[in-house]
This record gives structure tokens, C-alpha cells and sequence, in this order.
């Protein structure tokens, strides 16, 4: 039998704080003196500065999900979940085909019903990225899902209450290579834990995944990630912490029913990004009543702002004021459409509005525009290169950026772009 790998607890961890550096600017005034309102502002990095690397990541145990590495320092891996009915087996394929392409590494499909369990097999069978089934109430579909050869099965220490049968999933799957994941919702507790605790705080979810945890532990599965998903991205942050600092097994972080596309991803970015800042999470899905597709997408967003994965496309532009001659929100839309799926290497682009500001900020792309006055000055790594008329300004960014992918793609040669661990 392997060590056990929860501890015992610890008294809570605080984020860290440090003392805010005193602004020269400001430090400098003779007594007395009023505050400037215009500060001076950081020169930005030049074109082709080194980019910084991401946080430091927490150590946890590695596990496999099918062929995608979790915990253990691999990748931050992107999740997501259809919204097709699982027995529709073409439907199913069609909407895993479509996250893949988006960027999804790992995708779950519901099985609430016994013809979705049945549909697993073919449904593994074609997929290209891990399936993972999600099981509800019933443990026989557990078991169903890892027969089909599922990479993966969700669990929820509330739904499936007979120790027994936890512990016989356990074994069939260690037997079958697949992964477990304990899931547990702030919304879906034990009524044990809920009268223990007094309601589903940080530490109730805590409890109820770790006693999930020690019930596979008791047949030597190991191949475990633990998800404390709640709605509210404040206590979903001290639930992470408190966990992560009580077992070393990698961790997947969502915010559950953050909701709509727009306040859905402002919560996941704010629960997951701040726990990733920590080191903390392995593994990522955005929850939003929205198409799947943003889900990955908004995922993929918040590990480069976190620079846990390469950046992509990334177009800047300017929030638009009065001095601008252009409509900078279209013009900015317009590019970024023009390039969404042309562009698999770092590339930020800028799109500016004014003349005042616009020339030095579009200079620290590596393309970029400054319009005014009906036309738009296009710069290449601070190069000015091109002088357009407005109206063929989206089309001349389009094709210079395409053109500088190709170059930056032909000097690193073929391969997928790799991520930072």
C-alpha cells in the first residue's frame, strides 16, 4: 500500500502581504506640496524583450488523464464539458471536435442516464482529446464509463454515499488506468458534513473531499485530483487554499455556476487567476451558460495573462477617449476577427486611436497602428513600414501580422507551440 499523501492540518495560510513601495514621484515633494495628478508613466519593455515567467507553481503528485500529464509541474491542462445529450453520440463528437479545435485538452460529458452510459464507448472510441464521465447518483455508471475506457470519471462525495461502492470504483479503476475526480460542490454536500460543519463552508467541502480521498487511498488508488467548486469566487479562493495546504494531490479549479458569458468570466478570472498567482491548481474549467467554446477560450486567456501558457494572438488597443479619429472599439474588433485562427505564435498586435499616444504605444507591438486623420500608420517593431487609407486599415494589419507569423513560425521550425509548466 502507497503513503498516504493528506496531512494533517495546518492553521490556515494568509495570502502574503508586502509593503507598497513609496512612489519617487510622490516620496520626493517637499512638505506640503500637492499630489500630482499626472504621474510618469513606465517605459514599456521593448519589442522582443524577454517575456517573464509565470508563478511559481505548488509541488503536487502527477497524475495521468488518458495521455495529458496533471499535477507534478506539467502544464496547466484547459477543461470543459458539452451540453449535448450524451446518447446523441454524432452531436456529442461534433461539440468535442469543436472545443478541441478551440484549445480543450480534457472534455466531460454528462451521464445522468443509462443510454448515456452506453454511448461512452463509441464516444471514446472517436474522440481525440480524454472523455471524462460525470456521473450523478448512480455508481453503476461509474463503473459503465471506465469499462468503455474513459480517461476519467467525476464523483461527487454527495451523490454517491455507499463507501463500498466508492471504494469499488477505486478498484476497477486503478485496474483500468483511469483517473478519479473527486468533485465536490459547495451545493451538494453530505447532510453529515452539512450538520458537522454547520453549512458547506471552506472547511465542510475540505472534509468531504478528504475523506472521499482516504476511501481510494484504502485500495492504493492514487491516479486522484480533487476539485471544492463553489459559486462564490471568494469562498471557492479559501476553500482551494485550505485544501491545498492539507493533501499534495493536483487540483482542478473552477468556479461553479459562475453564470453568464460576461459575469461568468469576470468570476473565473478572478477565482481561478488569484489561486494560479498562489501556485495553486493544476488543471482549469471556466463554468458559463455560454457555448463551450468560450469556456476553453476564456481558460486559455487567463493562464497567458498569468503567463502559464504561450501567448498567442494578443490584440491591445486603446479604451477610445475624446482625442480619437477612428472607432477604435470597431476597428479593434474587426482585427481581431480578421486574425482569430491565422495566428498560432506570440503576436500582439495594437490598434490605436490617436495620434498623441498612438504612434509610441504601437510601436512596442510587434504590429501595430496608429490612425488619424483618415489614414493609419502601421508599424512593424516600432518600423514604420506602410501608410493606409482608413479604410484598408484591417486588411493591411490582417496581412502584415499573418505575414510576420509565417517568418516567426519558419525560424522555430514545425512542432506545436509549447506551454510553461
Amino acid at each position: 500500500m502507497g503513503p498516504r499523501l493528506t496531512r494533517p492540518p495546518r492553521e490556515r495560510r494568509r495570502g502574503r502581504r508586502y509593503p507598497r513601495p513609496a512612489d519617487p514621484a510622490i516620496s520626493a515633494l517637499p512638505e506640503g506640496e500637492p499630489v500630482p495628478t499626472s504621474l510618469p508613466l513606465v517605459t514599456p519593455a521593448p519589442a522582443g524583450a524577454p517575456v517573464p515567467s509565470g508563478p511559481e507553481r505548488r509541488a503536487t503528485r502527477p497524475i495521468t488523464v488518458g495521455p495529458v500529464p496533471v499535477g507534478g509541474g506539467a502544464p496547466i491542462s484547459v477543461q470543459t464539458m458539452t451540453v449535448t445529450p450524451t446518447h446523441d453520440v454524432d452531436a456529442t463528437l461534433q461539440a468535442i471536435a469543436m472545443v478541441q479545435a478551440a484549445g480543450a485538452d480534457i472534455v466531460r460529458v454528462a451521464v445522468p442516464r443509462r443510454e448515456d452510459a452506453d454511448a461512452l464507448a463509441r464516444i471514446v472510441e472517436h474522440a481525440r482529446i480524454p472523455v471524462i464521465a460525470d456521473i450523478h447518483f448512480q455508481w453503476k455508471y461509474a463503473v459503465a464509463a471506465i469499462e468503455a475506457g474513459c480517461a476519467g470519471v467525476r464523483i461527487n462525495p454527495g451523490n454517491i454515499k455507499k463507501h463500498e461502492k466508492v471504494k469499488l470504483i477505486g478498484d476497477l479503476a486503478k485496474d483500468a488506468g483511469c483517473a478519479i475526480r473527486i468533485g465536490v460542490n459547495g451545493g451538494s454536500l453530505e447532510d453529515a458534513i452539512l450538520e458537522e460543519f454547520g453549512g458547506p463552508t471552506p472547511e465542510a467541502m475540505v472534509e468531504s473531499a478528504l475523506r472521499e480521498v482516504r476511501l481510494l487511498e484504502d485500495v492504493d488508488f492514487y491516479n486522484t485530483k480533487i476539485s471544492v467548486k463553489h459559486s462564490d469566487p471568494w469562498v471557492m479562493i479559501q476553500t482551494y487554499r485550505l485544501l491545498a495546504d492539507r493533501c499534495d494531490y493536483p487540483l482542478h479549479l473552477g468556479v461553479t455556476e459562475a453564470g453568464p458569458k460576461y459575469t461568468g468570466s469576470l468570476k473565473s478570472a478572478v477565482g481561478i487567476g488569484t489561486l494560479l498567482a498562489e501556485g495553486i491548481g493544476d488543471t482549469i474549467r471556466v463554468s458559463l451558460s455560454a457555448d463551450p467554446v468560450e469556456e476553453v477560450k476564456a481558460g486559455i486567456a487567463i493562464l497567458e495573462a498569468l503567463h502559464l501558457r504561450e501567448r498567442g494572438l494578443d490584440v491591445v488597443s486603446c479604451p477610445s477617449c475624446g482625442r480619437a479619429q477612428v472607432d477604435v472599439w470597431t476597428l479593434a474588433e474587426n482585427v481581431q476577427k480578421g486574425l482569430d485562427g491565422r495566428i498560432d505564435v506570440p503576436l500582439r498586435v495594437a490598434v490605436m486611436g490617436c495620434v498623441v499616444n498612438g504612434p509610441g504605444e504601437a510601436r512596442e507591438a510587434d504590429i501595430g497602428v496608429a490612425a488619424g486623420n483618415g489614414k493609419g500608420q502601421i508599424f512593424r517593431r516600432g518600423e514604420t513600414i506602410a501608410t493606409v487609407q482608413e479604410a484598408d486599415i484591417v486588411e493591411a494589419i490582417v496581412h502584415f501580422a499573418t505575414e510576420m507569423a509565417d517568418e516567426i513560425r519558419a525560424e522555430r521550425g514545425s512542432g506545436t507551440p509549447q506551454v510553461s509548466s
